[in-house]
């Protein structure tokens, strides 16, 4: 079982909350590392944001508790009134994500009783917000996430997928039953993607240099995506159109398989000359020393229109937009990869670590 960087976050986020607690002495560590498990987030950013909504939370969780407990006691039914409000001031403050904490908060403080009260509700407060002042020390200094070598690296994971299918499926050679699962799959991890490009996005940088070159990737990435969106277009109307292409004259599938493998074979080379595993060349000159041929494809295809069996003609049109589609994200893509190769050469180191 691999561990993750969030999972082993969490475990250090519960010992240094732990421990501090432990060496200022407060009464009921537990909490603290309670607190820190449900503030560890993926992103620095997205851990700053989450300090100052939960600090919030709990000092609203805490108020309340301490509040009503001084005056009217510890009664269960109490906490469970005093729950309801504080969930619905969380709300109220479009702030749902942290209404687990503040009411821990609630129960930590209106769980003791006795005379000195007032004094624990407000240390085990203080408990609380060392936990999560712990959590965000840990996303600040362990293990800080590389989103943009685990974006890149999914990317062509997800796209090296959808082009093994393609390949297969133009080949015949696919399980209608298997490559329909498959596809499923594939659309899921494509949304994953997106989420790994979005906590990418919001890691913020704290020099203009970087945010710049930040600002050039972002784009990239996103026009990668979308490309391999477009592909997985592609071989779902491949899919779906199955019969209709077995029933198609032998030479127009020849050109559609052999300028699909022409495209399948650019995108790929995208990917790594992106890296710098290939030498930069212009996208015009990749592409036409490729020669993938739009105008033969839908040529081949208009001589089949001609003929008076035209049953799948109609049938296959949306696979011949999604095809040229696709060409068209890919030759933007590969404009957008010569641009970045060409200029800003200091400022556009590429991180990928793949070991």
């Amino acid at each position: 079982m691999k561990l993750g960087a969030r999972i082993l976050k969490t475990g250090i986020a519960i010992t240094l909350a732990l421990f501090l607690a432990t060496l200022f002495q407060f009464p009921s560590p537990a909490f603290a590392g309670i607190a820190a498990i449900f503030a560890i987030q993926p992103t620095i950013y997205r851990s700053y944001l989450e300090l100052l909504v939960q600090v919030q939370a709990n000092i609203i969780g805490a108020v309340l508790a301490i509040g009503f407990g001084y005056f009217f006691g510890t009664h269960p039914l109490l906490i469970g009134l005093i729950a309801i409000i504080v969930i619905s001031i969380n709300i109220r403050l479009k702030s749902q994500s942290n209404i687990s904490v503040a009411l821990v908060t609630v129960i930590a403080i209106l769980e003791s009783t006795g005379d000195d009260f007032l004094e624990v509700g407000v240390i085990r407060f203080l408990t609380i917000l060392l936990g999560i002042l712990s959590a965000f020390i840990v996303n600040l200094v362990f293990l800080p996430p590389k989103y943009e070598t685990k974006l890149y690296l999914k990317i062509n994971e997800n796209t090296e997928e959808i082009i093994k299918w393609i390949r297969i499926n133009t080949r015949h050679a696919s399980e209608h039953k298997m490559l329909k699962d498959d596809i499923e799959k594939m659309k899921e991890n494509m949304i994953k993607l997106d989420q790994i490009y979005l906590h990418y996005k919001e890691e913020r940088n704290y020099f203009k240099k970087e945010t710049y070159a930040k600002s050039r990737k972002l784009v990239l990435f996103r026009q990668m995506i979308v490309t391999s969106n477009r592909a997985l277009d592609t071989l779902k109307k491949l899919h779906r159109l199955e019969n209709e292409l077995h029933q198609m004259p032998e030479h127009f599938r020849i050109v559609l398989k052999s300028e699909l493998d022409i495209l399948l074979y650019i995108h790929e080379e995208s990917l790594l000359r992106f890296i710098g595993k290939i030498k930069p060349q212009s996208s015009t000159e990749f592409l036409s020393e490729n020669k993938f041929n739009k105008q033969l494809l839908i040529d081949t295809f208009m001589e089949y229109y001609e003929q008076d069996d035209q049953t799948c003609f109609y049938s296959l049109l949306p696979l011949l937009s999604a095809i040229i589609d696709y060409s068209d994200h890919l030759e933007h893509l590969n404009t957008l990869i010569d641009s970045f190769k060409s200029f800003h050469k200091d400022d556009n180191e590429i991180k990928i670590n793949e070991e």
